[in-house]
């Protein structure tokens, strides 16, 4: 039996929030252990180029909504980029989650043929869902929610491969 685009994603999509969840819980954590500020954490990022931890969170969200905006007719949420604590990104997870626990099988049969256009400032690209899903969302949501995983590395969170991988209790 073939894998469905429902199974490819939203349980992948899920899963990554709830490891997200448990990484910024660490971060809590360390910044009540450490004498560090949250806002430091939650303004962290890597390069001055790239975005955020909170944007880093944002974009994960976003591109987790997407999916299911442009290969559905299901309306999708719409929240506004502005967190500023762990605890108002941790609710903005819970929010994605919640919606993403409202799409069924059913609604996602026949979107690997669907036709999606992303564009962006200085490109147009035409894919069909199953392109979309596979070369586009999976990457997009996997590269934020990594970027995040090394920001609180970067900042001295105790997290490893294992929390990035869900084995840990």
């Amino acid at each position: 039996m073939a894998l469905t685009m429902y199974q490819l994603s939203i349980p992948a999509l899920i899963r990554g929030l709830g490891v997200l969840t448990k990484l910024l819980d660490k971060a809590e954590a360390h910044a009540r252990d450490n004498g560090v500020s949250p806002d430091d954490l939650v303004n962290a990022r890597l390069a001055p180029d790239m975005l955020t931890l909170a944007g880093q969170v944002q974009r994960v969200s976003d591109t987790s909504k997407g999916l299911v905006g442009r290969l559905t007719s299901i309306e999708v949420p719409r929240f506004p980029d502005e967190e500023k604590t762990l605890g108002e990104l941790r609710q903005r997870i819970a929010n994605t989650v919640a919606f993403l626990q409202t799409v069924r099988p059913t609604d996602l049969e026949d979107s690997d043929r669907r036709e999606v256009v992303l564009n962006f400032p200085t490109l147009k690209v035409t894919l069909t869902g199953e392109e979309y899903l596979l070369r586009f969302v999976l990457p997009n949501f996997y590269f934020h929610l990594t970027t995040a995983y090394d920001i609180l590395r970067h900042k001295g969170v105790s997290i490893g491969k294992a929390d990035f991988l869900s084995l840990t209790a």
